[in-house]
């Protein structure tokens, strides 16, 4: 009965789709999403995934539904909120965070003005996705942006992990730490504009997040977490489609829900710096 529950879905070929395409963001946001975990940049994510917005509805308002125009202008207007953020941060020696908050609400106020002024545009579509409505198109663009992620994760692993421990350190080596950042934010941009056709804007992030935050209760070092938030991430995928098809729910929700349910389990029981560990470290 088990394995039919978990396996029976998938002989249904938009199932098979929609796994797919979680497959590929499950490959390539978690190790980002480490990473922001690591640099203190968790909500940074949540900022971007409203910050796209605009761009998305700027392109469904030239192009109509076309997902390449949507995507081009949700990776730019996501790109225009970091580098405004950053900006503004440099320049008046603020937060970056606070500048973050800022340039955000304003790019989320313009997105919703701009699909309240546009005929034909579903806003509930573009805030939520539709995972189970991947066809072929969506899951090649899915595809692209994991590969391109990946391939530039890998070139600037190095450097972005010794900026992430000892800033001062790759400095002091003439280490341009300020492009190895902007780069890695690029990549953050383009892995949120790879998941809002799938999950939405409000829900691509779910995937990269929850499984990052939960695999620091898994493992101590940063492979091991880049490792357990992957494994994360996919179990999440498939057990949410599949809540999905049984209950009737939305799957973006759905994926979200069992990955933030994993995240409590982990919390609760995990090997490192878990409740669990915790409570019996004091009894000891």
């Amino acid at each position: 009965m088990t394995v039919t529950w978990l396996l029976g879905p998938f002989a249904f070929g938009f199932m098979r789709r929609a796994l797919a395409g979680c497959v590929a963001l499950s490959l390539a946001g978690p190790p980002l999403g480490v990473l922001l975990v690591l640099r203190r940049m968790a909500l940074t994510s949540d900022v971007l995934q409203h910050g796209i917005l605009p761009g998305i509805a700027a392109g469904a308002a030239l192009a109509g539904l076309s997902l390449p125009a949507m995507g081009a202008g949700g990776f730019a207007a996501g790109l225009a909120v970091a580098l405004l953020a950053g900006w503004l941060a440099r320049a008046t020696g603020g937060r970056e965070d606070a500048q973050f908050a800022g340039v955000y609400l304003i790019a989320l106020a313009t997105g919703v003005a701009i699909v309240s002024l546009t005929r034909g545009i579903d806003l509930g579509h573009l805030l939520f996705g539709s995972v189970m409505a991947v066809d072929d198109t969506t899951l090649r663009l899915m595809a692209a942006v994991a590969t391109a992620a990946l391939i530039g994760l890998a070139v600037i692993w190095r450097p972005i992990v010794l900026e992430s421990f000892d800033p001062g350190f790759l400095r002091a080596v003439g280490g341009r730490g300020g492009t190895w950042h902007l780069a890695f934010m690029a990549l953050v941009v383009l892995c949120v504009v790879g998941g809002f056709a799938a999950m939405g804007t409000l829900m691509s992030v779910g995937l990269m997040m929850l499984p990052a935050v939960a695999a620091r209760h898994w493992a101590a070092g940063l492979a091991g977490q880049v490792r357990a938030a992957v494994a994360l991430a996919l179990l999440a995928s498939w057990l949410g489609l599949v809540l999905s098809f049984d209950a009737d729910i939305p799957a973006g929700p759905a994926i979200v829900l069992v990955a933030g349910a994993l995240w409590l389990v982990s919390l609760l029981l995990g090997r490192h710096d878990s409740l669990r560990r915790r409570a019996r470290a004091r009894i000891t």
